[in-house]
């Protein structure tokens, strides 16, 4: 989406703002023996609260609300049986429709007392997101949102993964352009224009670079024991700083 009027701007921080405040409570929900559902379960009554419409389950016929992942699962978590328990990292990603404009959102959260590396893995992948963003104007290469975020990634020892991206958003879920890379790809040559709405999601990992699809034919994974974190804004690109849409 490219932004044509102010009203676009409104609408976009309208559900922007309902996204954000649902993950911050379903970040201060958590519990341990919590099951994942019964955590969806408190962002279908969020949302519904507030007019707003579940992006994956319209888009996709996602059999949740959220997509929330605990530890090896890295993203497109479904909801389920799966017990929360202390020392989880879980990862909640929220994204929502209202009047015909999307955004979405995402955070990690470690539920009680994790190791030390964990919370330097979340604190790392903040900074990307910061770092990601400060490049984010109007005439800069597109390339630099993944370079900014592949050098905060190496600089902790950690790894990117590969096969999720950032991607364009506002009237759709994923719209062009669909895949921004997290890592420098030298073969990218697009710029970014003013106007334009797109995510900027880092993920950041203790594991491999490259995630697989479970049974269930959603939930994302890496390696057994591995962790990884993300965090994610809708933003618009001006001549400045980007316009963050996703603040509580």
């Amino acid at each position: 989406m490219t932004i044509e009027h102010e009203r676009d701007i409104e609408a976009l921080r309208a559900i922007g703002q309902i996204v954000a405040r649902c993950l911050q409570t379903l970040g201060g929900a958590m519990r341990p023996g919590m099951t994942t559902a019964e955590l969806d379960a408190i962002a279908e009554r969020f949302l519904a609260e507030h007019g707003a419409t579940s992006a994956p389950r319209a888009t996709y016929e996602f059999p949740g609300t959220t997509c929330i992942s605990v530890n090896e699962e890295v993203a497109h978590g479904v909801p389920g049986d799966r017990k929360l328990a202390l020392g989880d990292l879980v990862n909640i990603d929220v994204s929502a429709e209202l009047d015909g404009y999307w955004a979405d959102t995402g955070g990690s959260f470690p539920l009680g007392e994790v190791p030390a590396k964990l919370h330097h893995l979340c604190d790392t992948t903040k900074r990307a997101l910061r770092s990601a963003i400060r490049h984010a104007s109007a005439g800069k290469p597109l390339r630099g949102i993944g370079k900014a975020i592949e050098k905060e990634a190496r600089g902790a020892g950690f790894s990117v993964v590969r096969n999720l991206c950032s991607h364009g958003v506002g009237r759709a879920l994923h719209e062009e352009p669909e895949f921004i890379p997290g890592y420098d790809d030298p073969t990218e040559r697009r710029l970014l224009r003013e106007g334009q709405v797109i995510t900027i999601e880092p993920f950041l990992t203790t594991g491999d670079s490259w995630v697989e699809t479970a049974d269930d034919g959603w939930t994302l994974f890496n390696r057994p024991g591995s962790r990884s974190a993300q965090y994610e804004h809708t933003l618009v690109i001006t001549k400045g700083r980007p316009l963050i849409m996703t603040l509580a």
